[in-house]
C-alpha cells in the first residue's frame, strides 16, 4: 500500500505489507482467570463492559470498572480475574516514548509518580476512538499504514487530553521496566535462537552477555531461553487456536517430526495429544 486508499481492491489481510495487529478486541466470561505471568510487551487495557480484578505491583488487588484503563509495562507481572462477563480493547506496543518523546522525558524528570496507581478514566475522545476501532480492527493482520495512523491517533489523544500528572504513572511504569537489560531480552527472545545471536544483537561479547544475563535473571542464558521456549509452546498448544504447524515453525523447528520429538521429550506426549487434553479448558483472551 503506497497510500490510502489503495490503488487496487484487495483484502488488506492478504496484502504483502500486512502486519500483526496490535489493537485487539477481547471478551471473557465471568470467572476467567489468567494466572500470574510477565508481560512480554507493553499493554494498554481499556475496559468497555463488565468488571475485572487486576493484581500486579502497580495495581495490587484493583478493580477495573467500565470506562477505565490501565497500563502494564513489559516485564511487569500481572494476574487477571473476570468478576463478570467483560469486554475490552488491548493495545500492545514496544516503544515507550512513541506517543511524544519530549512529553515523556519531561514527565519522567519533573512529575513524580503517585504513591498509589489507580486506573485512568476513558475520556470522551478516547471512547470515540475505541468505538471506531472495534468495528474494523478485530483481525490478526492489518494494513501497516492504517495501523500506524491509528497508533498516532491514540498517542495524540493521550498526549492532548490527559495532564502530566494523569500520565505520570504510565510514564514512570514504562521507564521502570523498559530502560533495562531485561527489556531488551524480553523484547527479542522469541526471534533469537541462540545465546551467540543474542550477544551479537546487543553488541556484547558472548562472555559478557552470559555474565550480565546470569546476574539479572539468576540463571544461565541458555537454560532461561529453553524454559521460555517450552513455556511458550505449551501455552500455545493449550490455550490458542494456532495450528500445530504454525507453532512448530514459529519456534524455529525444521519439521513437524522434530517438533513432535521435542514435545515428547520435554512434555511426555505429542503436540496433538497435548492439545486434545486441554480441549475442555476455555482459552484465555487477554
Amino acid at each position: 500500500m503506497s497510500g490510502l486508499p489503495c490503488n487496487e481492491r484487495m483484502d488488506c489481510t492478504q496484502c504483502p505489507k500486512a502486519v500483526e495487529n496490535s489493537i485487539h478486541y477481547t471478551h471473557n466470561k465471568k470467572g476467567f482467570h489468567l494466572p500470574p505471568h510477565k508481560c512480554e510487551t507493553n499493554i494498554l487495557f481499556f475496559l468497555l463492559k463488565g468488571q475485572i480484578l487486576i493484581n500486579s505491583e502497580e495495581y495490587a488487588g484493583t478493580i477495573i470498572n467500565p470506562g477505565e484503563f490501565v497500563l502494564q509495562a513489559i516485564a511487569s507481572k500481572v494476574e487477571i480475574l473476570a468478576m463478570t462477563d467483560s469486554e475490552g480493547i488491548l493495545y500492545t506496543f514496544d516503544d515507550p516514548k512513541a506517543f511524544c518523546y519530549d512529553r515523556y522525558t519531561y514527565i519522567l524528570k519533573n512529575v513524580p509518580p503517585p504513591l498509589i496507581s489507580e486506573p485512568l478514566k476513558i475520556k470522551p475522545e478516547i471512547k470515540l476512538f475505541l468505538e471506531g476501532v472495534t468495528s474494523y480492527l478485530n483481525t490478526d493482520k492489518i494494513c501497516k499504514e492504517l495501523l500506524e495512523f491509528k497508533r498516532k491517533e491514540l498517542y495524540y489523544l493521550l498526549a492532548h487530553y490527559y495532564t502530566d500528572y494523569e500520565l505520570s504513572p504510565i510514564v514512570h511504569s514504562l521507564s521502570k521496566y523498559t530502560s533495562s537489560f531485561e527489556y531488551f531480552i524480553l523484547k527479542h527472545h522469541k526471534q533469537i535462537k541462540s545465546v551467540e545471536d543474542f550477544a551479537q544483537l546487543g553488541g556484547y561479547s558472548v562472555t559478557t552477555f552470559r555474565r550480565i544475563f546470569k546476574a539479572i535473571f539468576n540463571e544461565p542464558a541458555y537454560e532461561w531461553m529453553m524454559k521460555q521456549r517450552k513455556e511458550s509452546i505449551l501455552y500455545q498448544l493449550r490455550y490458542t487456536e494456532a495450528s500445530i504447524s504454525e507453532i512448530c515453525f514459529e519456534h524455529g523447528f525444521e519439521s513437524l517430526s522434530h517438533f513432535s520429538n521435542f514435545c515428547k521429550k520435554f512434555f511426555g506426549d505429542s503436540p496433538r495429544n497435548i492439545r486434545k487434553k486441554e480441549k475442555k479448558e476455555t482459552p484465555p483472551n487477554i
